[in-house]
């Protein structure tokens, strides 16, 4: 995922940045979303998506996928 950040403009990257860390104090915050058929989440931040997992019993937060909410869902 760290490479998906290169593209994104500096002014989101700070927001997203933020709400990865957020992530860190609490993993599945109000607006976090299930995906279906996975043992994923994911969370928006402005027009980008956040895709991660949490493994609750290392409290380990492993990001995904990050990218813009018309790309992130494509494989």
């Amino acid at each position: 995922a760290a490479k998906e950040l290169e593209d994104i403009p500096k002014k989101d990257l700070r927001k997203i940045i933020k709400r990865i860390q957020s992530l860190a104090q609490n993993p599945r915050p109000h607006g976090s979303q299930k995906l279906s058929a996975q043992s994923r989440f994911r969370v928006r931040q402005g027009d980008y998506r956040i895709v991660y997992s949490v493994e609750d019993k290392n409290s380990i937060v492993d990001i995904v996928k990050i990218g813009h909410r018309r790309e992130i869902y494509r494989l």
